[in-house]
């Protein structure tokens, strides 16, 4: 199935694809300015590989959304819980990123059977 008919078929997808695209090219951005954290570009990568799947609806794509899930929990959570009083801007983006990544996942696992297996 292409990906014109699959974003024109189902909104909620090409938006939640559209997250993970934006999460994914923001963490590779960020990941040389960070002192290369590793954990970053494993964020980004999967992220971009997911948005792929999304789009064309891949059945494994729902194993890497809740991978990415549990990733981005345990990075938002240990960032907040660090930079807590220091940086409000840090923790206003986390607590977004936080917020959109349990948007997305629980989006995606509702609408489980529209994926292809």
């Amino acid at each position: 199935m292409s990906i014109i008919s699959t974003a024109k078929e189902n909104k909620g997808m090409l938006l939640t694809s559209i997250f993970f695209i934006a999460a994914g090219i923001i963490s590779l951005a960020i990941f040389p300015l960070t002192l290369y954290p590793p954990h970053l570009a494993i964020i980004g990568i999967l992220s971009l590989i997911t948005a792929y799947g999304l789009l064309t609806k891949r059945g494994w794509s729902l194993y890497s959304v809740v991978i990415l899930f549990f990733m981005a929990t345990t990075l938002a959570l240990y960032t907040l819980y660090y930079v807590f009083e220091e940086d409000v801007i840090v923790n206003i983006t986390m607590i977004a990123y936080l917020i959109l990544t349990w948007i997305a996942t629980g989006y995606v696992a509702a609408r489980r059977t529209k994926l292809e297996v």
